[in-house]
């Protein structure tokens, strides 16, 4: 795994900083010692930057989901239009910072990323709102990855997002690299049983693309790409969709293996399929044999080898 440390954007409070309206904050020790071993965070706190103090006020949502207010608990006044004009230069920043992805806080008026409250002008709330700041930056940034630092318990969820976030930094680093038709097959050939995961359709529709793109420009063909590799791997990898990748990396195999060999690795995939062991397991042993029969289309494959395993993602999905 490449030691380049990715760029990921994170609510200022989850690294413990002391801006909440309280004076407190909101440390979350995983993203800070752990995944922080991998990421540089750029931090963004919406409510101190856009020039409220601390402590403050509380705020909250009030009025149209698609367009709400800010307003201030007690005293009722509105902070919209001040955090408005503050989130819009502040994207614009964040474009310069090549940012691979970003965590917000959840439930907050203007970091949340869903499920905010959000109050009607009587004074009834639902949970229809999404963070001012947040709404800007996934508008923005829609090909992004995104998460909140509560849904990132899920050890699914979990998975996900860092795994996409690593391929996003993948993506960066081929832009980098100069744009090329020869270096997005290369890129998509190293990316297909990842796509796989997700399904076969999102296989075939890039592969379409790439081999079908001469009628784009490079920057069309690129932007096209992207957009779609990063919807399909916002949907999660499921168990069965899972197995049915590990049963193909197996037909890799098939003149290697012995028949003891090819018996163990289907019991194990099997143990996987049945949730009685984690996936880790099945793709420690495909490993394995990778390097064993020097297999070199397996060897490029980021399926195998998503993100590092120092995080542990695969040893609870």
């Amino acid at each position: 795994m490449d030691e380049k440390k990715l760029k990921l954007g994170i609510s200022t409070c989850l690294l413990g900083e002391k801006v909440r309206y309280d004076g407190g904050h909101k440390l979350d020790r995983y993203l800070v010692e752990t995944l922080g071993a991998y990421v540089e965070y750029v931090p963004v706190c919406p409510e101190v930057e856009c020039g409220l103090p601390v402590p403050r006020e509380s705020l909250r949502l009030v009025g149209d989901p698609e367009a709400p207010n800010l307003v201030t608990t007690r005293t009722g006044r509105d902070e919209t239009e001040r955090m408005v004009r503050w989130a819009g230069k502040r994207v614009k920043e964040l474009e310069k910072e090549g940012l691979c992805g970003f965590i917000f806080k959840s439930k907050s008026p203007s970091s949340g990323m869903e499920r905010v409250k959000l109050y009607d002008r009587n004074g009834v709330p639902s949970n229809q709102g999404v963070g001012l700041f947040a709404m800007h930056f996934m508008k923005q940034f829609p090909y992004l990855p995104v998460e909140e630092e509560g849904r990132l318990h899920d050890p699914q969820l979990k998975e996900n997002f860092i795994e996409r976030i690593f391929v996003f930094r993948r993506w960066r680093d081929l832009e980098e690299a100069g744009l090329s038709r020869g270096r997005l097959v290369d890129f998509h050939t190293r990316h297909k049983l990842l796509l796989l995961s997700r399904g076969a359709k999102h296989v075939t529709e890039a592969g379409r693309l790439v081999a079908d793109g001469q009628g784009f420009s490079l920057r069309e063909l690129f932007v096209r790409y992207r957009d779609l590799l990063m919807e399909a791997l916002r949907s999660r990898a499921t168990v069965k969709k899972n197995t049915n990748v590990l049963h193909h990396v197996m037909g890799f195999f098939k003149k290697d293996l012995s028949a003891d060999e090819k018996q163990e690795l289907l019991e194990v995939i099997g143990r996987y399929h049945d949730g009685l062991v984690p996936l880790v397991v099945p793709i420690t042993l495909l490993n394995h044999y990778v390097r064993k029969y020097d297999q070199p289309y397996l060897q490029g494959q980021f399926y195998l080898n998503p993100h590092p395993a120092e995080l542990k993602l695969r040893n609870h999905v």
